[in-house]
This record gives C-alpha cells, structure tokens and sequence, in this order.
C-alpha cells in the first residue's frame, strides 16, 4: 500500500497549473486603475514589465525551494520547515482571510463588471431607476459566489482536464486579442505619447509602489506549482521549470495585452475603466466586439472564481487536520464529502470584501498581505544551504531571491504611505493570525494532557 500523493503531473500539466492560476482577474480590472494613478501609458507598460522581471526572480527563488522540498502546501511547507511551524501556520492564515476569500470577491467583481458591460445594463433606463449601477454590480458579484459556493458545497468537482481546456481557452483569448487587435484593429499610435508628464517626486514614487502591487497582484499566481510539489513527476527539474515557463509565458502576454489597450484606447478613456477588455474591444473592433470579449472574459473570470472556491477550503482542512487551524475546517460534509463549512465561511468572507470594499482597496488589502509571506518565504532560500547542511554559493541562490526581495519590500513600504488603511489592516490580519496562533497551540497542548 503507497501513502501520500502520487507524482503524475509532468512539465505540461504543471506549467499549465502556473498559468491557469496567473491568468485571472487582475489582467482584465488592472489597466484602467494603473492608468487613472499614472496618467502615463509608457510608465504603466514599464512597470507591467518591471512586474513581470520581479515575478521571475520569485519564480526562480521558489523553483529552488520547491527543488529542495518537493511537497504540497506552498508557502506554508517552505516557512514551516525553515523557520517554524508559527510562520506556516500565517501563510495559511492570510491564504484564508486574503488568498482565496478576497481573491474571490476581487474575482466576483471583476466578473460583475464584465457581465454587465455585456448586457448593456447602464443603457436600461428601467433598471438604472431601480437600481444603481454600483449595487447591481455588488448583488451580481454576491450572487456569483453564492451560486458557486452552493455547487461546490454539494461535492460538484472539476478533473484535470477540464482545467487544461479552461487555461487553454484563456490563453486562446488574450492571444487572439493581442494578434487581431494590433493587426486588424481601429487604433492610434500617437495614444503612447499623448498623456500628462509624470514627477518623479516622493507622491509619483507613492504611486508607482502602489501601482506595482496592483501588478503584482496580476501576476500572483507564478508560485502555483509548488502548491502541489508531492504530484510532480521528477520535481527536481520540472518544478523550476514549470514556475519560470509559466512566469515567462504570462510576462508576455501581459506586456503585448496592454500594448493592446493603449493602441486601441485613447488614456483618458482608460482611467478608472475595470471593464478594459470589453471598451478596448469596442473601441478596436465595434460595439458588437464589445459584448462578445466581455462574455469571454465573465467566463473566464467564472472559471478563476471556481478555482478558488475549490481549492481554498482544501487548504484550510490540511492545516486543520495538522493542528493549526480551526476544527470546523476539518468537518466533512457526510453526504457530499467535501469540508462544507470551510467553504461556506470562506463564502462569507468574500461577501463581507465585497460589501464593505471598493474593487481598488480589495487590491491594496490582497496585495499587501500576500506579499510580506512571498517575501519571507523567498529569503528563505538564504535558509536552505544551511537547513540542507551544503554551503555551495550560486547565482540563483545568492542574488536572484535579493533581485526579489529588495523591490517587494520597497513596493510595501511606498504602497503603505500611498494607501495606510488598507495597508494597516493588512498588517492587523497577520497581528491577529499570531493571537490564533497561540491560542490553537494552548488548546492542542490542553488536549494532549487530558488524554
């Protein structure tokens, strides 16, 4: 009889895994964000760019840990191991208030924001006296995730394969619109120079720290394969690969996509736009374009809010089970075999994001939290020669994580001056996951002494 999980995912299926996870709500929301806090398209395109360079250093640092400890569990295998069971413990913590919860609503919203673009709801008279646009888009993103979660929560599963068609039909998506839009669409080069001047000053370094965590929002996604290193096949290689082939692949795409929106799209019209998919289409290809890319970028959204809905309470009920969560994580459904009340509360979280939140500060909240564990986690890697007890020094393992490290950290220190409340709340999550920490380590260390 074999334990554990079976290694069967090869270099494909895991570089698919990287992208799938990539390819979300951040590319179709961001653009129109970045632009209203620029104002200039050139400095949004290098900062997509200087996104993408950090997400490979992170890429590269991961792929050596993952190298290294081959298992499922991410961040919070890394940070167990080499530092303490404490620091695994909030990566999972944050994974559960940030991660996955907000990361549903961010993705529920953005959903929202294309499936009403699509059916041309601000052109309703009848609905507008009714309703404003801001609620109806609140209550379809609260009724996505609660359509969601109720079919997750009867035990409904999704395989393999029908994940490697979705990230497919996504990847086919923006590649199709980069192609046809730059070649065949209504356009104007002169959109890459006709926008206000940018001042390098302390406020315009405020804006770009904050405006880069947006992108890296985008871009989270590229330490996906190490979430699930006990099923890679000869992990030694195909993990670092995965991560930097993945990570590469959706670099490009990104950089090309935005080329995209700003040669179709005049930046005045950008700002604050999280539609952006459906006006650029609009704008390269007709209105009737428009309502077309907007239902395949709703579908595709659909799909990454689905992925989370699945995936999170798994996490949850793992580290439940190990002790460090708690014990409602762990109850399975007894019909449909699934930890139903991780989802459900997980699914309420989400609604409370979306509630109290705008699209941007759910952003800054997602983006803060996850990247002070990335950040612990990748200078780990100065950890591992001497956890693996070899002291061989390396590119890779010597300045890659620094090439990380040095701009994350500068992005949390600009984006906490640019926006302090979100950020200060982000901070007082962590701070409360150390109180829950200790107080689950007081009650499994209660348990042991009465049995």
């Amino acid at each position: 009889m074999r334990n554990g999980l079976d290694r069967q995912l090869g270099l494909f299926p895991a570089t698919n895994i990287v992208i799938a996870n990539m390819i979300g709500a951040g590319i179709f929301t961001t653009t129109g964000l970045l632009m209203s806090n620029l104002g200039n398209p050139v400095l949004m395109l290098i900062l997509w760019l200087i996104g993408g360079f950090i997400a490979l250093m992170g890429a590269l640092s991961y792929g050596r840990l993952g190298k290294a400890i081959p298992e499922a569990g991410g961040e919070y295998i890394f940070l167990s191991r080499l530092y303490s069971p404490m620091l695994g413990f909030l990566s999972g913590w944050v994974s559960f208030i940030a991660g996955f919860s907000t990361a549903i609503a961010a993705s529920a919203i953005g959903f929202s924001e294309y499936i009403i673009n699509a059916v041309s709801y601000d052109s309703q008279p009848l609905y507008s006296e009714v309703i404003s646009p801001e609620y109806a888009r609140k209550a379809m993103a609260l009724l996505v995730v609660i359509l969601f979660t109720f079919v997750h929560a009867r035990g409904v599963k999704t395989g393999t394969h029908i994940q490697n068609i979705l990230t497919v039909l996504k990847v086919v998506l923006l590649t199709g619109l980069i192609i046809i839009g730059l070649i065949g669409g209504a356009g104007n080069i002169s959109h890459f120079v006709s926008a206000e001047s940018f001042t390098f000053s302390f406020d315009g370094f405020k804006s770009i720290g904050l405006s880069l965590m947006w992108i890296m929002f985008a871009y989270s996604g590229w330490n996906a394969a190490t979430y699930i290193g006990a099923e890679i096949k000869k992990p030694g290689k195909n993990i670092p690969r995965s991560l930097t082939l993945g990570t590469g692949i959706v670099t490009i795409l990104y950089i090309l996509l935005n080329l995209f929106f700003v040669y179709s799209t005049h930046p005045d019209q950008l700002e604050g736009v999280i539609s952006i998919g459906g006006l650029t289409a609009s704008n390269a290809f007709g209105p009737v374009a428009e309502k077309v890319v907007s239902l395949l970028i709703a579908f595709a959204l659909f799909s990454s809010l689905s992925a989370f809905i699945i995936i999170g309470p798994r996490v949850y009920y793992a580290m439940a089970r190990d002790g460090y969560f708690f014990k409602f994580a762990a109850k399975i459904h007894p019909r449909y075999n699934v930890p139903h009340l991780a989802i459900w509360i997980q699914a309420a979280i989400a609604a409370i994001m979306i509630l109290t939140g705008t699209f941007d500060q759910i952003l800054t909240y997602l983006g803060f939290c996850l990247s002070i564990f990335t950040i612990l986690t990748v200078f780990s890697v100065y950890k591992l020669g001497r956890w693996q007890q070899n002291n061989t020094c390396s590119f890779i393992a010597n300045v890659v994580p620094l090439l990380y490290i040095l701009p994350s950290l500068a992005i949390l220190v600009l984006a906490y001056f640019e926006r302090p409340l979100e950020s200060s709340i982000a901070v007082l999550t962590v701070l409360l996951g150390v109180a829950i920490y200790f107080l689950l380590k007081k009650r499994n260390a209660f348990i042991k002494q009465t049995k």
